[in-house]
């Protein structure tokens, strides 16, 4: 998502686009056509969300041709949000490259269904809830395997993946709805509030909602994982030396690891790339007044804090063999080998 714009709704009709531009938001807005410092950085978002898309769907096209989206059903999932998101990323970016003027019942539907921030913005906070999703259901199933083994069950996975789908786009379209409209042409998002008060709350709702609690998740559930690993590690290092066999549980541990460090990963890059943005949407909805930032400084925080999206696919690549081996396949006159003892279960 962007940014929401400290303004509150008044005669639309006596604001030029420049001087809304400047009372909402402190950022300086410079036409496309000039071909400044901003134009570039958007050149750089539009194109973050085209690799991000390309990347996603090369993955999301590997898991299922390697059977791994049946096994890893809450990680495809992971992958499809990134991929809806990076997709209406390039594509409402890029169509603002053609300012388009934007008038009527057309204009408004068109700002909301495309040019505005809530077709992204839903998938992305479904994949916030996504991740959640996908650390409970490793820390349960490493902490408490026993419960999981026997309460768990798949349903329950899928119902969290329609959950994230449908929570995602739900508070994405209420808040969108309410504070969206088109002046002078323009579609502006997340800019009309009914009041300041409710602007605030969103914000600091919006900031705990989807990244301090968000962390505070992460940092409970793989710290306890990575305890119970380190525990379980010890007593196989001990049943090794007693002379014992377990190559089948090491094997099976050894997978479960490298999924947990998958995750692991893909939670430290959520926490230090999307940082920027969300801490500047706080204080922008809280105090505009505090912030000043032109629009290419905007466009750069906005990249970095989509670099989580486009980084996913290639984490996913990396660490998962049967994922990997099908992407290397793709490569012509690539040929890959795989040892008989890799072999990924689930």
């Amino acid at each position: 998502m962007t940014i929401g714009q400290d303004f509150t709704l008044g005669d639309t009709t006596e604001l030029t686009t420049t001087a809304l531009t400047h009372q909402s938001t402190g950022i300086t807005i410079t036409s496309l056509s000039s071909r400044g410092a901003a134009f570039y950085f958007q050149c750089a978002v539009v194109a973050i969300g085209i690799v991000g898309t390309a990347a996603n769907g090369l993955v999301l096209y590997a898991l299922v041709a390697s059977n791994q989206h049946k096994k890893h059903i809450l990680i495809f999932n992971q992958n499809l949000l990134d991929f809806v998101t990076c997709l209406f990323l390039s594509v409402m970016y890029g169509a603002k490259f053609w300012n388009t003027y934007l008038e009527g019942t057309r204009g408004y539907w068109l700002c909301l269904t495309l040019l505005g921030e809530g077709p992204g913005w839903g998938p992305f906070i479904g994949s916030l809830i996504n991740l959640e999703a996908i650390t409970v259901e490793r820390y349960l199933k490493v902490v408490h395997d026993a419960w999981a083994k026997k309460n768990l069950r798949k349903w329950m996975i899928y119902a969290v993946m329609v959950f994230a789908w449908i929570g995602g786009i739900v508070i994405a379209a209420a808040v969108t709805i309410h504070t969206a409209a088109v002046v002078n042409g323009v579609c502006y998002s997340l800019a009309f509030w009914k009041d300041h008060t409710a602007q605030m709350a969103f914000g600091v709702w919006y900031f705990v909602s989807c990244y301090v609690i968000v962390l505070l998740i992460f940092i409970f559930c793989y710290g306890r994982i990575l305890v119970t690993v380190r525990r379980q590690t010890s007593v196989m290092a001990a049943h090794s030396a007693a002379g014992s066999s377990a190559a089948p549980q090491t094997q099976s541990k050894q997978i479960q690891t490298n999924v947990i460090k998958t995750m692991m990963l893909v939670s430290v890059l959520f926490a230090i790339t999307c940082a920027p943005l969300q801490v500047y949407f706080l204080i922008l909805n809280v105090d505009s007044s505090l912030v000043s930032l032109r629009e290419n400084g905007f466009y750069a925080i906005l990249f970095i804090s989509y670099l989580y999206n486009c980084a996913n696919p290639f984490i996913y690549a990396t660490k998962f063999d049967p994922v990997k081996r099908i992407l290397l396949g793709l490569i012509p006159c690539k040929k890959t080998t795989q040892p008989a003892g890799n072999i990924e279960v689930a």
